[in-house]
């Protein structure tokens, strides 16, 4: 295992991190065997756990807690705050006020909730999950800073901030005196190589860790999912509609020859992409299974030719997203068509 270090912090990485989403109901409700596919990372040198307080309800976190029972301080524990634990996508579940955001008011409360539940007390990297639009970013530096002096945080970041915002929070800390960002956790995979236009390039400026989430491209890039072909895989049944964007697809049909063709399998093709970036620190994978996880060691060592990226580069490219994640973060403007569109009395007066 070839170490990186996560930006500046001087703490050091392997280029694959193990993200906990899977772990507990959401993916595999089994503990025993959630637990024995973290000790078999950790054991083939994978030294980051990503996970989460809403991925299942918080079992995931509790998870990760029995699995580092004797093995804490070996392990660059990271999570994320920002939704409810309870969190419904569905929004069938009414949202209750203040138990959600980057607001001192949450966050306070989140990471204790995080701390209980991973059976320790402090996290190496303490991220926001999704830029909050109702909280000045002053406010959620300020209380950053606060966790990171009272020894509950080593450092801090974010996942899915546009690259403006990103600028923006190390302005604030500059002028304001708070501790910066220190790490960004942004979708990448071949399919969604859009951040190699802003997000990496000002990562990289900032001296920051670059955390990918998805290098597989939501499943896609398993070569489970091929065109005019019904799949029943477990992402399947969640109704994602990337899985079967047509676009995306058509560009699967084109990257499996291609895996073929430099003898190795389209996962290895995947993940090689994914942290062949210089501004990338480590690609998080998110098996459910041992077998998925052994799939992904075996290809640790695949280094991809120049020649190999460019026929990359003209299936897709650079950066270029084809389609896009359900999971993605979409800012306000764009998610909602009021913000986007004058009045209708104010149209009709110009």
């Amino acid at each position: 295992m070839r170490y990186r270090t996560l930006g500046r912090t001087g703490i050091k990485v392997s280029p694959y991190a193990l993200g906990a989403m899977m772990f507990g109901a959401v993916g595999n409700p089994d503990h025993d065997d959630s637990i024995k596919i973290i000790h078999k990372a950790l054991d083939a040198g994978i030294n980051v756990i990503d996970t989460a307080d809403m991925y299942s309800h918080g079992e995931s976190e509790e998870i990760v807690g029995k699995a580092l029972t004797g093995r804490r301080d070996d392990v660059v524990l990271a999570t994320k705050a920002r939704f409810p634990v309870n969190y419904d996508p569905s929004g069938a579940t009414p949202a209750v006020p203040n138990r959600s955001g980057a607001s001192r008011l949450w966050l306070v409360r989140a990471l204790d909730g995080s701390l209980r539940r991973l059976g320790t007390d402090y996290v190496d990297l303490f991220q926001i999950h999704q830029p909050d639009p109702d909280t000045d970013i002053e406010e959620t530096l300020s209380v950053l800073t606060d966790l990171v002096r009272a020894g509950k945080v080593r450092a801090i970041g974010t996942s899915s901030m546009p690259a403006s915002n990103i600028v923006q929070s190390h302005w604030v800390a500059e002028r304001r005196g708070l501790i910066r960002l220190r790490t960004e956790q942004p979708p990448y995979s071949i399919l969604n190589r859009g951040i190699e236009r802003e997000v990496l390039p000002v990562v990289q400026e900032y001296g920051m860790g670059a955390l990918v989430w998805s290098p597989l491209a939501g499943g896609l890039l398993t070569g489970r999912y091929r065109k005019s072909q019904q799949n029943t895989t477990h992402r399947s049944q969640f109704g994602f509609q990337h899985l079967i964007d047509e676009r995306r697809l058509d560009a699967v049909e084109q990257l499996i020859p291609l895996a073929q063709d430099a003898g190795i399998p389209l996962t290895h093709l995947a993940m090689a992409f994914a942290i062949a970036h210089p501004g990338v620190t480590s690609a998080i994978i998110g098996p459910r299974t041992v077998e998925h996880l052994d799939d992904l060691l075996a290809g640790l060592d695949v280094t991809l030719t120049n020649e190999i990226l460019d026929r990359i580069d003209e299936i897709v490219p650079p950066g270029t997203d084809i389609g896009r994640l359900d999971m993605a973060y979409n800012p306000p403007a764009i998610e909602h068509a009021r913000l986007r569109r004058r009045p209708v009395d104010e149209r009709a007066a110009a």
